[in-house]
């Protein structure tokens, strides 16, 4: 008995109609066609049941088996025809080459180098390894530096080009609280993506340099270096308004709160007053902006740091509070003004909410007022506060106070657009001659009194403040003994000031707006401070530094304690200790260092990171330091790089580094944006209305439009369909809640790491923010796609290529020649200045030239390799070893250009034919008949009145006239 068994349905799914089926499952197996028979006979099963089921359980397995052959093949399929669509095999150069660099450890700066070669020491702003990872924008800094360390190093500079991680800090903190993931193990896991990504974008960074702020071995310095800081009065405890959430029960750093809630949540926030490690950064502030002067850095840079520092110079003055019956109460409230020539002008003082005068200054009256306006001002920030868009507001406290320069009693207010971190917390206002002033006084009628007149006008001017300087008017008192009319601005201040300091009214005083440095945390995720308080008395004791490093403890527990203690505190067994030296029971301090403390001395490590017993080895901290390029975001222009300018002047002072300034150079590169997106606008009959010509104030849609439906004309967009209808092209910061941020992975997988490095590089110049756009790299891509197949040859058919080039073994023509040099001095000038840019743009320009050549020197090809190297590593180094060589580029002599090729020989050779001047050719000087000839054959004018004639004779007179002597058309044959 015979029984037809079916295979299963979805065998089908295995049969690509492109692929070569094994013998197993050919169409023509008879197995799969001819019925099978389970008799007992012939396949020795005792019944039928057993038989089937036999067979059935045996086709499956071996179906199962074949589904995954046929898969592999299919993969093998769709990887050839993949093969045949790539313009070059990225896909197997770059793993090839990252493994070589990293197995050979190509990239590895020594830790004893040879002192008498230059140095070169480029480094990239500590990055945050945040759970993201990468997108497009971070390689744009990372490739710059790289380019630059690749192209000192072949240059014969000893290059320092490390990488590291600033992985403490709140984002791997509230991912713990989020998840109850430890955060250590967030940090790692996310500092292990972003290492695999950066290898794979062949960075040639110095991988057993590599440091994290979260490792004791670091850390432990940072300890030490705040303990030099406390030694030396530079860390101190004070009491701070800090950002105080009850609802959550936690302190929140600044960025933590939008406008005036809580990010996280949105709950109310208010300004408490708490116990903080604070930095004396201000004691550099002098130091800090002179040295400024001599930076290799962006002017706007440097403006930025002055600005933030702010330096003014200008009076404090004193105002004595009176009682209501005018009678001074011993009181006198300091006023810290930058104007003391307008002295004469204020007409009422403001206090800062904060300002510990104020309790004593309300009157019964106003107490209420003044306690719900101080509880209202807690909940802005420093930003909210002094915005100048912000409607001024404040309350009356009830009390008034002398002007010292005429005696008059004006009003004191509080006003949350004064803060009590600047200056005294106090000003005397003077609404005449200052916007802010002048706003609150219309806004609460108080009294404006014009004092300084302006050079160009006659009296003052109705309905603004005049801030400028002018001539004094106004201010003249014979009881106080003061007169400044008559005098400039400038006349008048100084004799203001001097008055005031023999009257004892005030004296001359530089300000900053400079604050020193809020230095605690309460967060579990960071650096613990190296403090002990004893049990007995509190007073705090410095660890011992053979102590170091304090080591965080192990927590289960990172949420907030909601009593404003720092999470720390709930690790008991940590907290309790006793000190060291004298064996008293003492408690650990509990808050923790901010994220910044890592990352303003690891340029420091780098130099040295294995060392435990020094921060950095003296010798080796002269030969590296400073660094000589430092390349990052504009975001970091001011704190980052001022915190890290303050340590190092102080462990300059202290002899641990050699230089008082820490970075020679600094480069802020640009934005990648998200590619440009275009929006029409429609009136409400939805009809297009162009961008130029809408005036927003109507009802009008927006409609996004796709970019095949644009086109460029002139400086615009406008649609295709409709040139006079120009739509919105805007170009967005990268952010996932755009939905347009791009992963280098993907653009890896697509084009490969050489085409996303060499396609940032050309999108413009290294500073400027510009739109990415997906296009673009294409053609990147195609450019290196036409180097691979000028070195190497065409494809086969099958979209493989043949080893080695097809370069040849001759000596290049002069043409070649000057054309490569001309490459080499614009790439080597452009890479110099950071223009990478038109670097890439003289490589392309010599591209172009060498398609055209008949035959290309191996010579040629080998220089152009080695320009192309710091841009397109991967590729420049599988065609390095395809010219023959077997050893890494990377320390190859960068291609110095000769001058002798650079100066253009060529001269303008008139050719005539028949004694008839046709045209004029481009030959060089030393041009023979031969070569002259052949150019003007191949020339597009004068090629139809030679090509294909009998040519009699040729007059070739070297640098001045080629004339081809032709028969005549209409010439008969015998004729004499």
């Amino acid at each position: 008995m015979e029984t037809n068994l079916q295979l299963p349905l979805q065998i089908h799914h295995f049969k690509p109609s492109s692929l070569k089926y094994p013998p197993f499952f050919s169409p023509q197996n008879q197995f799969f066609h001819k019925p099978i028979s389970n008799s007992s006979t012939n396949f020795g099963f005792r019944s039928k049941n057993s038989l089937q089921l036999k067979l059935r359980s045996r086709i499956r397995r071996r179906v199962s088996e074949i589904g995954v052959e046929l898969a592999k093949l299919e993969e093998k399929e769709k990887d050839k025809e993949q093969q045949v669509k790539r313009a070059y095999p990225f896909h197997e150069i770059e793993p090839k080459w990252q493994k070589f660099w990293e197995d050979n450890k190509t990239f590895r700066t020594p830790d004893d180098v040879d002192t008498s070669k230059p140095k070169y020491y480029v480094l990239d702003m500590f990055p945050y390894p945040s759970g993201a990872g990468l997108h497009v924008g971070h390689p744009l800094g990372y490739t710059a530096t790289d380019i630059l360390a690749r192209f000192k190093r072949m240059q014969g500079f000893n290059v320092l080009h490390p990488m590291g991680w600033d992985a403490f800090g709140l984002p791997a903190e509230q991912y713990a609280i989020d998840t109850g993931t430890h955060p250590k193990i967030t940090t790692m896991r996310n500092i292990g993506r972003f290492r695999s990504q950066l290898k794979a974008l062949g960075f040639s960074y110095d991988w057993d340099r590599e440091i994290s702020t979260t490792e004791p071995g670091y850390y432990k310095w940072t300890q030490w270096i705040f303990l030099q800081l406390l030694k030396r009065g530079l860390a101190y405890q004070a009491e701070v308004p800090v950002n105080w959430c009850p609802a959550l029960g936690t302190v929140l750093a600044n960025e933590e709160v939008v406008d005036g809630v809580s990010e996280r949540g949105g709950h109310p926030v208010i300004r408490k007053p708490m116990r903080q490690w604070m930095l004396r950064i201000t004691e550099y502030a002098d130091r800090l902006l002179h040295d400024l002067e001599e930076l290799d850095w962006p002017e706007s840079l440097k403006e930025m740091q002055r600005n933030w520092i702010g330096k003014s110079e200008g009076a404090e003055l004193e105002f004595p509070v009176i009682d209501v019956d005018g009678q001074e109460r011993g009181v006198e409230i300091t006023v810290y003004t930058t104007r003391p020539d307008t002295i004469f002008g204020a007409t009422y003082l403001v206090l800062a909410p904060e300002h510990p005068l104020l309790e004593s200054l309300i009157s019964t009256d106003q107490t209420k007022h003044v306690e719900e306006y101080k509880e209202l001002a807690s909940r802005k920030s420093d930003l909210e506060r002094t915005e100048l868009q912000k409607e001024k507001t404040g309350v009356f406290t009830g009390c008034y106070a002398k002007n010292p320069a005429n005696g008059v009693a004006i009003p004191i207010w509080v006003a949350d657009y004064v803060l009590g971190s600047y200056g005294t917390g106090a000003i005397m206002a003077v609404p005449a001659h200052d916007t802010r002033d002048h706003e609150f006084a219309s806004k609460y009628d108080i009294q404006i009194h014009w004092v300084v007149k302006p050079d160009d006008e006659d009296g003052s001017s109705v309905g603004k403040a005049y801030s400028g300087d002018g001539i004094i008017m106004n201010s003249s008192c014979l009881a106080t003994g003061l007169d400044i009319n008559g005098l400039s601005s400038k006349e008048a201040s100084a004799k203001v000031i001097q008055w005031a300091e023999e009257t004892r009214n005030g004296k001359k005083k530089v300000n900053y707006k400079l604050r020193d440095w809020l230095f605690a945390r309460q967060r579990y995720w960071g650096e613990p401070i190296p403090v002990i308080f004893l049990d007995d008395n509190s007073e705090s004791v410095s660890l011992p530094e053979s102590e170091l490093p304090l080591t965080l403890p192990e927590l289960d527990d990172f949420t907030p304690t909601g009593t404003g203690d720092p999470p720390l505190s709930k690790a008991a067994s940590w907290v309790q200790t006793v000190d060291p030296i004298s064996g008293k029971p003492a408690r650990r301090e509990t808050n923790t260092m901010p994220q910044w403390a890592g990352s303003c001395w690891y340029y420091l490590r780098f130099m040295d990171p294995k060392n435990s017993k020094e921060l950095v080895n003296k010798e080796k901290e002269r030969y590296w330091g400073p660094v000589d390029v430092y390349v990052g975001g504009a975001e970091h222009a001011v704190l980052h790089l001022l915190y890290a300018r303050f340590w190092h002047k102080v462990l300059y002072d202290i002899g641990v580094v050699s230089t008082k300034e820490p970075f020679k150079c600094v480069i802020n590169q640009g934005i990648i944006l998200g590619e440009v997106q275009y929006t029409a606008l429609k009136d409400t009959n939805g009809n297009f209305i162009s961008a130029n010509s809408a005036t927003m104030s109507g009802d009008l849609c927006q409609e996004q439009i796709p970019e095949e439906k644009v086109m460029k004309s002139g400086e615009f967009f406008v649609l295709k369909e409709n040139p006079t209808i120009r739509p919105i092209a805007r170009a967005y910061k990268m952010s996932k809640s755009k939905g347009n941020v791009i992963n280098p992975e993907d653009v890896v997988a697509e084009y490969g790491a050489d085409s996303l490095r060499l396609y940032e590089m050309f999108m413009g110049p290294l500073r400027d923010s510009k739109p990415w756009n997906t296009s673009g790299i294409e053609g990147v891509y195609r450019f290196m796609g036409r180097v691979w197949r000028l070195i190497v040859g065409s494809p086969l058919s099958d979209g493989s290529f043949n080893d080695g080039t097809i370069a040849v073994d001759e000596d290049p023509t002069i043409e070649q020649l000057r054309s490569l040099h001309k490459c080499i001095e614009k790439v080597t000038e452009e890479i110099e200045a950071t223009r990478f840019n038109t670097g890439i743009s003289a490589m392309m320009e010599f591209i172009n030239a060498a398609y055209k050549w008949d035959r290309h020197p191996r010579s040629i090809f080998e220089a152009f390799v080695l320009l192309l190297s710091p841009y397109a590593p991967h590729m420049a180094e599988e065609l390095w070893f395809r010219l023959g060589n077997s050893n890494s580029l990377a320390n190859e002599p960068f291609p110095k250009a000769n001058p002798a090729y650079l100066k253009d020989s060529k001269i303008v050779l008139p050719v005539q034919v028949n004694g008839k001047t046709r045209g004029t050719i481009q030959v060089e000087e030393t041009c023979t008949e031969d070569e002259a000839f052949r150019l003007a054959s191949t020339d597009e004018k004068l090629s139809k009145y030679i090509n294909g004639k009998t040519i009699k004779k040729k007059i070739f007179v070297p640098g001045k006239i080629l004339n081809v002597i032709v028969v005549p058309e209409n010439a008969k044959v015998g004729q004499r």
